[in-house]
């Protein structure tokens, strides 16, 4: 079965895990579980390559290939 994103009205299928780190103010985003988790969330291509994280906190993507881009963007 096929896990979709979890952005709210997306509907696209998931291909990326992202989690937050709290306390060392870390998002991480991975490669697809092989199963959904409670405390983590599956996102689709298009919401995984464009995420910005808060200020003063790091992305640290682990998916690999050209998506994945290093130190991406933080917010203003």
């Amino acid at each position: 079965m096929t896990r979709s994103c979890a952005r709210p009205g997306c509907g696209q299928p998931a291909c990326a895990t992202l989690g937050y780190d709290y306390a060392n103010r870390t998002v991480e985003l991975d490669p697809l579980a092989d199963e959904a988790h409670p405390a983590y969330y599956d996102v689709c291509r298009r919401h995984a390559d464009s995420l910005v994280v808060p200020r003063g906190w790091r992305l640290l993507d682990r998916r690999r290939g050209a998506a994945a881009l290093a130190g991406h963007l933080t917010a203003s």
